[in-house]
């Protein structure tokens, strides 16, 4: 099963509003559990982190780390992640070890 995206804005203050926060020096996560679907995902990349190259970096190893981790895609949450900063300087498996952190303290990683 493919992991969806979230593109709405709606979605992504929902996130904000109502999701659990888990904070790292290279990412935030947001996690929204829902009632039913699977997982979706979205990546955001501000302006403050630097110019398009390097947001395009951050996002691209966001989606990477993500993707090696394996999550059960019959999993109902929503996941947003902001890049930090940092993330532009790091290798992906430093985000990858963020993002099991987090996924760990959500209890989303299957035991």
């Amino acid at each position: 099963m493919r992991t969806e995206s979230i593109i709405r804005n709606s979605d992504f203050s929902r996130a904000y509003r109502r999701g659990k926060s888990y904070v790292s020096p290279f990412l935030v996560t947001y996690v929204v559990r829902r009632k039913s679907g699977g997982v979706r995902l979205g990546i955001t990349t501000s302006k403050k982190i630097g110019g398009a190259v390097e947001r395009v970096r951050a996002r691209r190893v966001i989606r990477e780390a993500f993707r090696a981790m394996q999550l059960p895609p019959d999993t109902p949450v929503d996941l947003v992640f902001v890049a930090r900063s940092a993330t532009t300087r790091v290798k992906m498996q430093k985000v990858e070890k963020a993002m099991r952190a987090h996924f760990a303290a959500a209890a989303l990683l299957p035991r």
